[in-house]
């Protein structure tokens, strides 16, 4: 029985190898329940649900990790963004029928961008060549080229759950074994080897101690407590206040008198946020009374 909507890490000891697996149960219904999905793409955008989470506990961040892909094929956009308070939202935009393998013939002419937004301070982004049949081709790909770590993914999706798997060699800097590190390549060869056996049925079905039982049962396996995942979209009232008082007065009071009111809606969760001129007004006035109190005080 798979678990529901965490991230496992572990570590084989004595090695330089670690992992992690993740299952989106909760999180990945609720994510399809804002669209009606043809099942490629559905397929797709849950891999890529899978993939961002697992990167995520790869890279120490505090803010957002946003995996992004954009091209002129039949799949022209998709986007995830997972939080490190370990909340998940993404969409896909599709225009026509998808094929289910080559990222070339799925995405077209386009790349892969994984963006990690800091609470504070400047974006990192980093830019992936869409090579391979599958997303996890291309992210293994950027591990190779900017990490220099050899990292191997697996991932599964279907209308019920999404779920990956991955596992990393860590540099040789990263003390994790005691001493015998002679055949740490050795090592890592033979947990791909072993990774490779992973069929798609049994990401879905399985939970994580039964793939490391099944995959490292002859192995010392380190097992950490889960970390808790769930869907959460970042729009908000106040975030679209935010968004008009950057308007200014004039404009804002422009789109209004043209569409009748400042209709906002959020492509990742469907909400629909209406301000009309009363709204307007009395945004802008408490945004003046507020700016005047801190003046005076």
């Amino acid at each position: 029985m798979p678990d529901n909507d965490s991230l496992h890490r572990f570590i084989i000891e004595n090695t330089r190898v670690r992992g992690e697996m993740v299952h989106l149960n909760a999180t990945w219904k609720a994510a399809l329940d804002r669209y009606e999905y043809p099942e490629n793409v559905q397929r797709i955008l849950g891999e890529a649900f899978a993939a961002c989470a697992l990167l995520s506990a790869t890279i120490k961040y505090d803010g957002s990790l946003i995996l992004q892909i954009r091209g002129d094929g039949p799949l022209h956009l998709l986007v995830v963004q997972v939080t490190s308070e370990g909340t998940l939202r993404g969409l896909a935009r599709w225009s026509s029928d998808v094929p289910d393998h080559n990222l070339r013939n799925i995405f077209g002419s386009g790349s892969m961008v994984i963006t990690i937004e800091p609470a504070t301070g400047e974006p990192y982004q980093g830019i992936i060549a869409l090579e391979g049949e599958h997303i996890q081709d291309a992210i293994e790909n950027y591990f190779k080229q900017s990490e220099q770590l050899n990292t191997r993914l697996w991932l599964a999706a279907n209308s019920e759950t999404c779920t990956g798997f991955l596992l990393q060699e860590l540099p040789e800097t990263q003390d994790i074994s005691p001493s015998n590190l002679g055949e740490d390549h050795h090592d890592w060869e033979h947990a791909e080897v072993l990774g490779n056996t992973l069929s798609k049925e049994e990401l879905l079905s399985l939970s994580t101690k039964e793939v490391l039982h099944r995959l490292f049962h002859e192995d010392d396996i380190r097992l950490f407590e889960p970390s808790p995942l769930s869907f959460r979209c970042g729009c908000s009232n106040e975030r679209i206040a935010k968004m008009i008082l950057s308007l200014g007065l004039k404009e804002a009071h422009d789109i209004v008198s043209e569409q009748g009111k400042i209709q906002v809606d959020c492509e990742f969760c469907n909400a629909q946020y209406n301000f009309d001129s009363v709204d307007v007004e009395n945004l802008f006035a408490s945004n003046s009374q507020t700016n005047n109190s801190t003046i005076h005080h």
